[in-house]
């Protein structure tokens, strides 16, 4: 099936670089270090200490990693570490958080020719997969040169599942492949034993996106901030097409009640956000873009979010959060970094990739989740109006995220039992 697979990914190679090439209309960065793809840049020269490589495929994977890295970079000062991604965004982020403390290049293609080339280059001891990265011929030519493969944070919702379902001896072998699973819940953990997983490699470790800290500089930027505005924030965060014009609606009808409110909207994906800008003044709003530099002033309606790496940021200075991609067919975002500063969280029907931290916020009640947008107005103008409800539902959802840490102790104990010599 391996040989069927890569086979047909050859003969799709085309398709996927044109894909690349249009995809850097709106973002150049889709075109540069094509090189990396295929497993071709300057390797680990001379390097002697042992590699531990943790692949991150983009934004919210390397967010959900950044706790983990620097623990291991602390447990393990004599290993060198090695951060992959996807995307430019998580490279990005990644050179942004890390910079020359790790070696960052994009993950090969899942070609069996740029993985060896990669692997040569690298020579890692474990690979670390951060929650479904399941890709056939890096697992298998990982574990064919002695790596030991650990999937990290993981997650397999039941959509998820029936897909995998579908290709099952392919997805037997993949897991075959791996060591161990740190599973997010006893749910996920279940669901990649149903699908071939031996369970004695199963562990349920909680999400490590519980586990981050909001340091004193970012609390000192937000506060600074939040005095800047001086105004009730409605959040829209990490938003995808179609979702910005629900909660464009829902602001406009809350401004019936709070008429200082001010709308923070952060597109999930960059080239969007000149279309999310033409979107809000088309509507008849006033916008300010982050990236200008410009201070709001009480006559703008709209701050769009439009930097990388400050939606941590702009969750400090929210007093509603509407979690992105969970109002289309897409599964949600990480609804736990507005959580942890006690901002109250209002999520569409869709929130399958966090089933069980979502789960978690419902039962603490940190979260309502709404049946679809036609709900969402209503709902923002009615918690906007209750101060008293607003902060009960804050005060859960940082309970909910101080319960629930501890998962990257654990599964740095995990990457230590797989690394020869500890």
């Amino acid at each position: 099936m391996r040989y069927l697979y890569s086979a047909l990914f050859y003969l799709l190679l085309p398709a996927v670089l044109l894909r690349m090439l249009w995809r850097s209309r709106r973002a150049p960065a889709y075109r540069r270090r094509l090189g990396e793809r295929f497993g071709v840049f300057p390797g680990l020269q001379g390097n002697s200490q042992p590699v531990i490589w943790i692949h991150a495929a983009s934004v919210g994977e390397t967010q959900a990693a950044r706790p983990l890295i620097e623990d291991l970079q602390e447990r393990f000062p004599e290993a060198r570490l090695v951060v992959t991604t996807t995307t430019p965004t998580g490279s990005a982020l990644v050179r942004g958080l890390f910079g020359d403390a790790v070696f960052h290049v994009y993950c090969p293609w899942d070609l069996p020719g740029a993985v060896r080339r990669f692997l040569r280059r690298v020579q890692p001891r474990v690979l670390v997969l951060m929650e479904t990265e399941l890709w056939p011929n890096l697992l298998h030519h990982s574990r064919r040169q002695g790596c030991r493969v650990l999937l990290a944070n993981a997650r397999m919702s039941q959509r998820s599942a029936r897909g995998y379902a579908r290709f099952g001896r392919l997805t037997r072998q993949m897991l075959a492949d791996l060591d161990l699973a740190a599973c997010q819940s006893a749910e996920d953990a279940a669901r990649l034993v149903d699908l071939g997983l031996d369970p004695g490699r199963a562990a349920v470790t909680g999400s490590l996106k519980f586990d981050f800290a909001l340091d004193a500089q970012l609390q000192s930027l937000a506060a600074h901030l939040r005095a800047q505005l001086n105004r009730p924030v409605l959040l829209g965060a990490s938003t995808h097409p179609g979702e910005e014009a629900v909660i464009l609606e829902a602001f406009r009808s809350a401004r019936t009640v709070v008429p200082d409110l001010l709308c923070l909207l952060v597109p999930r994906h960059p080239e969007r956000f000149n279309e999310v800008d033409g979107l809000c003044r088309a509507a008849g709003f006033v916008v300010v873009r982050r990236s200008s530099g410009i201070a709001v002033q009480a006559t703008d309606d709209i701050l769009l979010g439009d930097t990388m790496g400050e939606l941590r940021l702009f969750c400090g200075v929210a007093s509603l959060c509407v979690v992105g991609g969970s109002f289309i067919p897409h599964g949600g975002q990480n609804p736990l970094e507005a959580a942890a500063w006690g901002v109250p969280l209002l999520c569409g029907p869709h929130m399958f990739n966090f089933s069980e931290i979502t789960r978690l916020l419902l039962a603490g009640g940190g979260m309502q989740q709404l049946a679809g947008g036609a709900e969402l107005a209503p709902c923002v103008r009615g918690l906007l109006q209750d101060s008293v409800r607003c902060q009960a539902m804050g005060s859960a959802a940082l309970a909910v995220v101080a319960a629930n840490r501890g998962a990257r102790e654990r599964i740095v104990a995990m990457v230590a039992g797989l690394l020869p010599g500890h």
